[in-house]
């Protein structure tokens, strides 16, 4: 064994992990110290494994272990913003949005903060080059690093022999088995293939209950997941009725409505959005509910798009944002779409702020269903962007505020007036979809619904955090009526979209059959 193990390396190992287990004990929530053996040496393995691996390439022992304890306190401080910010602790499925915070980093910066994102880049920086110039390197380092990897495997295989069995609560289990376990086990977890049969989707049923007769027309169809809606009035009454005005007016001629369970706090658009069209709710998951389109749906599942496909549709996506954000060009057309249509489609001058804005994307509905030359009928989905955060980046004149307030705005509800501005967009845009529709000759029915309640921490320090609901419509240009409201999850929320409107379309036309009965 060489002299450098037994000395150098070996206290630079110890110490280090000792220190990689204060700076977690940083986290919120904090792993508890008594947790099972197998989570002590699976941290433990992660530790010297990452070292050793460093260790090997640079024969540096210091810059090695500073550089793996850099890293871990990285994770600790995402961790700790991601659950400010969203309820969630860092999950292994997090480290695809490293790479994503470098691509779109107006998405994910301003949460973790700009200014501590420059000093922490700077200073890394900074120390790699001290680092390097000032540490000499091993002669032995190979050598050393060679065994210190072996004992990582056996350290690793070890906690490995009898599998913690995961809750998917990822607060609950980073409490329980600490960060590395719980990265590990998730890890591990995200391997393993998901028979589809096991997930319960509504749409892999044969579909008797949702088909048409073969007598009846059938019917358009547009569902509307807007980015961030909640009726936030119910949150403070400081907030002008008429925000929502349209909505108001859709919601009292719909089909059915209310509160939307869904499958993401904050942000995680994705979880909503695969739950709806796949009627899949989280709970059957696993570990792919943190981001079912990573792994999982890129098989191929089935969905309202896929049913809708196979019933004659011509099925399409509107989303005004890059393709590639979380694989929605390869997701989308896997679950069924025809046609993805991503930012690429419109220009900067349909921007509402720094996104594309929800009347550019109705105008673009309309466009598909007012496309004479097609002949097939339509099922559009529309992913809305606009009211994507950080709206803390976003200012706002004095003098608009008396349009979407009748009292002066606290400053720690500032973030308040951004929010309104885009929700009273995305109630223009209703208000375009109901009066085209409404002109239409053509059968249509529509489903919006909110993906997820906004992230506003200071509104929410100052009033209290909403449950998580967000707000939901199925109305039809056929047959407004009103219903009570009816509280659903978002997973039921395609197939009793389709439902109803399959109901619509069967009345109207028995309605017509009798009227003829009668004429004659």
């Amino acid at each position: 064994m060489p002299d450098f193990f037994d000395s150098t390396f070996a206290w630079v190992i110890l110490g280090g992990f000792l220190l990689s287990c204060a700076i977690e004990a940083l986290l919120i929530p904090r792993p508890a110290l008594r947790r099972p053996l197998r989570s002590w040496l699976l941290h433990a393995g992660a530790w010297l494994f990452s070292v050793a691996l460093l260790y090997g390439l640079t024969g540096r022992p210091y810059f090695s272990a500073v550089n793996v304890l850099a890293i871990w306190t990285l994770i600790v401080l995402v961790s700790n913003s991601k659950y400010h910010s969203l309820r969630e602790p860092f999950v292994c499925a997090d480290f695809e949005y490293f790479s994503d915070a470098v691509r779109f980093p107006r998405l994910y910066l301003p949460f973790f903060g700009i200014g501590k994102t420059i000093v922490l880049a700077l200073a890394f920086v900074a120390y790699l080059a001290c680092g390097l110039y000032f540490e000499a390197g091993a002669s032995d380092a190979l050598a050393t690093a060679a065994m210190a990897l072996v004992c990582a495997v056996v350290l690793l295989v070890v906690g490995a022999l009898k599998p913690l069995q995961p809750s998917y609560d990822a607060s609950l289990d980073l409490r329980r088995w600490g960060l590395a376990a719980s990265l590990w086990t998730y890890f591990c977890a995200a391997r393993r293939k998901v028979p589809i049969d096991t997930l319960g989707s509504p749409f892999a049923i044969s579909a008797q209950s949702i088909r048409n007769p073969s007598d009846v027309a059938l019917p358009d169809l547009v569902s509307v997941q807007s980015e961030s809606f909640f009726d936030i009035r119910r949150l403070w009454p400081g907030i002008r009725e008429q925000v929502l005005s349209q909505y108001d007016v859709l919601r009292t001629e719909a089909r059915a409505h209310g509160r939307l369970k869904v499958a993401a706090w904050g942000a995680n658009t994705v979880r909503t959005e695969f739950a709806f069209l796949t009627g899949i709710a989280g709970d059957r998951l696993g570990v792919h509910r943190f981001n079912p389109y990573r792994h999982l749906a890129r098989q191929g599942l089935p969905s309202i798009a896929a049913e809708m496909k196979r019933r004659g549709y011509r099925t399409v996506c509107v989303h005004p944002y890059a393709g590639s954000f979380y694989g929605r060009d390869r997701v989308l057309p896997a679950l069924g779409f025809d046609e993805f249509i991503d930012v690429r489609s419109f220009n900067d001058g349909q921007k509402a702020g720094p996104f594309i804005g929800d009347c550019a994307v109705a105008d673009k509905i309309i466009e598909l269903l007012d496309d004479s030359t097609r002949t097939q009928p339509l099922y559009i989905h529309a992913v809305t962007m606009e009211n994507h955060g950080p709206l803390q980046l976003e200012q706002v004149e004095a003098a608009e505020l008396p349009s979407w307030f009748d009292r002066p705005l606290p400053d720690g509800l500032r973030d308040l007036a951004p929010y309104l501005r885009h929700l009273s967009n995305a109630d223009r845009m209703l208000g375009k979809l109901r009066e085209y529709l409404l002109a239409s000759p053509t059968s249509t029915g529509l489903c919006f619904f909110g993906d997820h309640v906004p992230i506003l921490p200071d509104v929410y320090t100052a009033l209290g955090a909403p449950d998580g609901d967000t707000d939901y419509f199925i109305w039809s240009n056929q047959a407004p009526s009103s219903s009570a409201p009816r509280p659903i999850g978002v997973e039921q929320l395609a197939k009793t979209f389709v439902d109803h409107l399959n109901s619509c379309e069967q009345s109207v036309a028995k309605a017509r059959l009798d009227q003829t009965a009668t004429h004659d």
